[in-house]
């Protein structure tokens, strides 16, 4: 398994975070795939996605597949 180098990665924070908590997540373009992190914990785990499976997770989310 390879572990990507994310020391130089860009991350942007969701629009829809804000400073007050709540759902904090952040996304790096990193190639060839997108990492994926909680921004109260830059530096816990990340998870990385192929741009189809973040594609497909964002599609997803914003259909309510995945709400409880």
């Amino acid at each position: 398994m390879n572990i990507p180098d994310l020391s130089a990665a860009s991350w942007r924070k969701s629009s829809h975070s804000t400073d007050i908590g709540g759902e904090c997540v952040e996304v790096a373009a990193l190639t060839p795939m997108v990492g994926m992190r909680d921004s109260k914990d830059p530096d816990g785990p990340t998870l990385t996605l192929s741009h189809t499976a973040f594609t497909t997770l964002v599609t997803e989310i914003r259909t309510g597949a995945h709400d409880l």
